[in-house]
């Protein structure tokens, strides 16, 4: 399942939690982009439950997306991750430190608390 929820004007919510194929990756992607289309200085909370790696499907159409994504990340300038994976979080502390621009945080699922205010500051 992957859901994305637009809370305000500069604020998308996903949360992703089991398997990810290929038709849901297309579409979750799709509605990532349009809900994200008026976005400035953007916020997003990423909550990521049961993490199932995505097929060979999915990850083909994110690559195919890649360009259009970029352009996503210059709209948002902070993202929290939320999950109790170990890895997970720590990829996404790198990934962080990737990005020019947009600064990632990670955080066990119990933070969420933590997690939201963070994103406020």
């Amino acid at each position: 399942m992957f859901k994305v929820t637009k809370r305000s004007d500069n604020r998308v919510d996903i949360d992703f939690d089991g398997p990810l194929d290929a038709d849901g990756m297309r579409i979750a992607m799709e509605e990532l982009l349009a809900k994200s289309q008026d976005v400035e200085n953007g916020r997003m909370l990423y909550r990521i439950g049961d993490f199932k790696m995505p097929t060979l499907g999915a990850l083909a159409v994110e690559f195919s997306m890649l360009p259009r994504l970029f352009g996503l990340l210059a709209k948002y300038d902070k993202c929290a991750v939320l999950s109790d994976s170990d890895w997970v979080r720590r990829a996404t502390e790198i990934e962080g430190a990737l990005i020019p621009g947009l600064e990632i945080r990670s955080f066990t699922l119990s933070e969420a608390e933590s997690a939201e205010v963070w994103l406020e500051l």
